[in-house]
């Protein structure tokens, strides 16, 4: 459905969540099929839809201990623009990593 973005911005489309992008700093170990980033200190970047802002802090840790990724640094959170549709449940998508450092 192209037209989502309308249809939530004028309320034809309602959720309780709100869109934010979540940035940590951490460290990449053995990471999931699918994800790509050489084992060492990195951020990890991801876009969530979720009731607030602890509530994406909590998904950055848990999804990133899932898939070889865990929370050493700061958490940084921004209310963003979607890309995605939301569902019927908080999730987070777009998972991207930045290694930094000289490992």
């Amino acid at each position: 459905m192209k037209d989502w973005k309308l249809k939530l911005k004028y309320g034809q489309l309602t959720t309780p969540f709100r869109h934010f992008t979540a940035i940590a700093d951490g460290l990449v170990g053995q990471l999931e099929e699918g994800f790509d980033c050489r084992p060492g200190k990195a951020y990890m970047g991801m876009k969530t839809w979720a009731t607030d802002t602890g509530e994406c802090a909590d998904m950055i840790k848990v999804i990133g201990e899932q898939i070889g990724f865990t929370v050493t640094g700061k958490i940084e959170i921004f209310e963003t623009e979607p890309k995605e549709p939301p569902g019927e449940n908080p999730h987070g998508y777009d998972i991207k990593f930045t290694p930094y450092g000289d490992e």
